[in-house]
């Protein structure tokens, strides 16, 4: 008897050691594999993309529920023979991480501006590796399977040259142009955001009502309205049939008398306020559109910093939140205040990264147009491209309702703003000089040559994911063996950040789906279901702490039991100390069983009993129906359904028969060679779900039960247990 099997299971003094074992047995490298006869050369293959963590701090319980569902598939494809890879990566998450070191720069009284762009990227880049070196140690610790020597990060060079030659595919296709158009700005992170970086808030505003000449209109934002010479109402208003279109107005307002002009138009909502209402077309997306439509003036009202600008007379150089009451007393004064309702809930739209108050704004910017039709694609536009392999089936996702919302925000998608006014990230490769415009994926040589300064939006780069970390441009052998991707697995909110802008990317560039199957998990929770936050003092954010206190694979276990694509999960203490006494209960069950194995040769020609034979059918029948569960992603019951046979039927009844046989020797050989397989086959079947405990024991068992008699194997590369084995 192995001497550990004399204490109870050792979590602490067990992972690290047995993944270093994996690890330098080379098996998380599929090339490893095919080498060593695990993997055929011409085997089906299994590949799947870390969603790359951003290198902004630490790994929290959102990454850990991610390392381990996708942990679980790997093993699992690994076991089954599949060429197996799953690939690692980290994101420079460009407005993150720049924020994040201006602010610890900023506690030292110092500005990115008096250091500069190189010495200020010198600066993020070493935050960078040290949150990159945390990261991949946390994945380490949680046991990812991950091929280490192909990692990526989205801004080394490699990603580079695949970012430079994507814009310049996308330019010269006339995907990608520069124009004036209106865009989010974040006055608080100084830099445009897209569409889906928007948080909206409800907020309790004021909303006032005013006299403009013969008409009231109502605003929550009186100081955007200075400049607004427009009065628009919808065609069919029989309230307003006396005005035409086009007809001339004089009336009193903010900064004095003013003429406007009466437009008509059918976005004018008849039902809403007095169905009257002024435009500001530099400072709202829909008063932009109309203001397109009939081709009218557009002036600035607010500068980049939230100020009011000359327009504003007396109110000129003030912040609108300061300038506002100030506006409303004046127009109170000249007898143009008609209302105000102080509980107006108004939908406010803020900057995911820095909360701040987004301020749309006129700006000229780099898009992608996504309604443009694409010769070299059968002239179909990115929209339809990011539609079709969805709407065939060539891209499942689990669970199914959420292709409701994918097609409702591709179907509603506007052109995608890429550019951003910060420094860290991936520079547009474009140069200017005089008026002409010089886009490759290289500088050009000649002197004179200015780079335009801003960087790409950051799912730019990671919309490439898939296939630049595979070697694209460069057509390798990896993107010829493990493209299409067979998963992607992540959080449901990234579907339009992320999800969306892959299928993008890959269906217009290599010409196919990045993956075949998309898996949602939901957000992790307190088992009172509030969001995972240090700063709410939730217990268990950290998982490293977790697993410290009950170990790898009571986590894992509390992560994926109760846990199914799309919803979220609620992780209770208590469950994760249960799973820890559940890898304890293996442990022992598994020391009787070895205690009495004297020569496990002499029972291979042992022949089971009627009862055992029943008890080996059930075990079968088990294994049949899990296999099938597992090629259906359905890891949650596989890993409950195995926690309930190894607790309630193999340690409850198969063991204690098997004790009163082997006490009376009646039926002893079979008895033990009914234990002996089961333990092996159940081991083999949990080893996806808790693979340290699992990998410990099988180190111990007899080397010819391992399967080979000189040279016994690592669990992680057995084969994945059938009704025959």
């Amino acid at each position: 008897m192995n001497e550990k099997f004399l204490k109870p299971y050792d979590p602490k003094n067990t992972e690290e050691r047995i993944y270093k074992l994996w690890e330098e047995s080379g098996f998380f490298n599929p090339d490893v594999c095919i080498e060593k006869g695990i993997a055929k050369a011409d085997a089906e293959h299994f590949s799947i993309v870390l969603p790359p963590p951003n290198v902004t701090g630490n790994l929290h319980t959102g990454h850990a529920l991610m390392l381990v569902i996708e942990d679980i598939m790997v093993r699992y494809a690994r076991m089954q023979g599949k060429k197996t890879l799953w690939l690692p990566g980290t994101d420079h998450a460009a407005i993150a991480t720049q924020s994040k070191v201006e602010k610890m720069l900023e506690k030292d009284g110092v500005r990115k501006n008096d250091l500069g762009r190189e010495e200020f990227l010198k600066r993020v880049e070493q935050f960078a590796n040290e949150s990159h070196d945390t990261i991949v140690n946390q994945a380490k610790k949680m046991g990812a399977t991950l091929d280490w020597s192909r990692e990526a990060f989205t801004l080394d060079e490699d990603r580079n040259i695949a970012v430079r030659t994507a814009f310049k595919e996308m330019y010269d296709d006339g995907l990608i142009y520069r124009g004036h158009r209106m865009v989010n700005w974040d006055p608080k992170g100084q830099t445009v955001i897209s569409d889906d970086e928007l948080v909206y808030e409800e907020r309790k505003s004021k909303f006032y009502t005013f006299r403009y000449g013969p008409f009231e209109i109502s605003t929550v934002r009186p100081e955007t309205k200075f400049g607004d010479k427009y009065v628009v109402m919808h065609p069919k208003d029989k309230r307003y049939a006396e005005y035409t279109d086009g007809q001339k107005i004089k009336l009193e307002w903010i900064n004095g008398p003013i003429e406007a002009t009466i437009v008509k138009d059918e976005a004018i909502d008849m039902e809403f306020g007095t169905g009257v209402m002024t435009i500001t077309p530099w400072h709202s997306s829909i008063d932009f559109e109309i203001a397109e439509r009939h081709k009218l003036d557009k002036e600035q009202i607010i500068d980049k910093y939230g100020k009011l600008l000359p327009i504003a007379g007396e109110f000129n150089g003030m912040k609108i939140t300061d300038a506002r009451e100030k506006i409303v007393e004046k127009l109170k004064d000249k007898g143009l205040l008609v209302s105000v309702d102080e509980n107006y809930i108004n939908r406010v739209a803020t900057a995911e990264r820095t909360s701040g108050m987004i301020e749309p704004q006129i700006m000229l910017q780099w898009f992608v147009d996504v309604n443009k039709k694409i010769a070299r694609r059968e002239n179909k536009s990115l929209k339809e491209l990011m539609l079709e392999p969805v709407r065939e089936g060539k891209i499942k996702i689990m669970p199914i309702h959420f292709e409701k919302v994918y097609f409702n925000w591709i179907e509603n998608l506007r052109d995608w703003c890429i550019s951003r006014q910060i420094w860290y990230g991936h520079r547009i490769p474009v140069w200017y000089k005089n008026d002409e415009i010089y886009c490759e994926t290289e500088a050009p040589k000649e002197d004179g040559w200015i780079q335009d300064e801003d960087t790409l939006d950051t799912w730019f780069s990671s919309g490439l994911w898939t296939f630049s970390t595979l070697g694209w441009p460069k057509k390798t052998d990896d993107l010829k063996n493990y493209h299409p991707t067979t998963i992607l697995e992540t959080g449901h909110d990234l579907i339009f950040f992320w999800v969306a802008r892959m299928i993008l990317m890959s269906q217009y560039l290599v010409g196919e789906v990045p993956f075949k199957n998309v898996y949602f998990h939901g957000m992790v929770r307190t088992s009172d279901g509030k969001k995972m936050s240090k700063s709410l003092g939730n217990k268990a954010v950290d998982p490293l702490d977790i697993i410290a206190k009950y170990g790898n694979d009571a986590l894992r276990m509390a992560m994926i039991i109760g846990n199914t694509p799309g919803n979220d999960l609620k992780l209770n203490e208590n469950d994760i100390r249960g799973y820890a006494k559940f890898t304890n209960k293996i442990w022992n069950a598994s020391r009787f069983v070895l205690e009495q194995i004297k020569d496990f040769d002499s029972l291979q020609t042992a022949t089971l009993d009627e009862e055992d034979q029943k008890n080996t059918e059930e075990l079968n029948k088990l294994l049949e129906e899990t296999t099938k569960e597992m090629n259906e992603y359905r890891f949650s019951l596989v890993a409950e359904k195995l926690y309930h046979y190894f607790w309630h039927t193999f340690a409850d009844v198969v063991i204690e028969r098997s004790k009163k046989k082997i006490l009376e020797n009646k039926n002893a050989d079979s008895a033990r060679m009914l234990l002996i397989t089961q333990l092996m086959t159940l081991l083999k079947a949990l080893h996806p779900f808790i693979p340290f405990v699992t990998e410990e024991i099988w180190s111990m068992l007899p080397a010819s039960s391992a399967g080979k008699p000189n040279d016994k194997s690592l669990l992680m590369v057995e084969k994945w247990p059938s009704v025959s084995n």
